[in-house]
C-alpha cells in the first residue's frame, strides 16, 4: 500500500507501508490493510501508526481527512508531524505550533507598528496642507 500525508506546507510523508492503524478522538482505532474496502474518515485529533515490516513510525494529525482507495491512502491534514513514537511526534508538532504562533504575533506587531506609522504620516501630511 502507498501512504501520502499532505499538509499546507507540502508533502510530509510518501512511502510504501504494510498497513496503518488510525487512532482518532471520537472514532477509536481502526486498521487499514492491503485490499481494504474504500474508506473516507475525518481525523479531528489523532495519530496514525505506519507499519512497514518490523519498523513503524507515527504521524500526529490535527484537523485531517483520510481517504483509502485502490491500496493508496491519502491523509490531508491542517497540521501533522512524523515521529518514531506518537509522543515525540506530538512534541515536535507542539513546538512547530508554538513557533508559528510566535511568528504570527511578531507579524501582527509589525503590522500594528506600520499602521501607526501610516496614520502618523497621514496626520502630518494633512497638517502641512494647512
Amino acid at each position: 500500500m502507498h501512504l501520502i500525508v499532505i499538509t499546507p506546507e507540502g508533502e510530509l510523508y510518501n512511502e510504501e507501508v504494510d498497513y496503518i492503524v488510525v487512532s482518532a478522538s471520537g472514532l477509536g482505532e481502526f486498521a487499514i490493510m492491503k485490499d481494504h474496502a474504500p474508506l473516507i474518515s475525518a481525523i479531528e485529533v489523532g495519530h496514525v501508526k505506519m507499519v512497514k515490516g518490523d519498523d513503524h513510525v507515527f504521524t500526529v494529525v490535527i484537523n485531517g481527512a483520510l481517504e483509502h482507495q485502490s491500496n493508496t491512502i491519502h491523509i490531508l491534514a491542517q497540521e501533522a508531524h512524523v515521529g518514531l513514537e506518537k509522543e515525540s511526534a506530538m512534541e515536535h508538532l507542539n513546538e512547530a505550533r508554538k513557533e508559528r504562533l510566535e511568528e504570527n504575533r511578531r507579524r501582527t506587531m509589525d503590522f500594528l507598528e506600520a499602521e501607526r506609522e501610516l496614520k502618523k504620516n497621514i496626520r502630518e501630511a494633512r497638517a502641512s496642507k494647512r
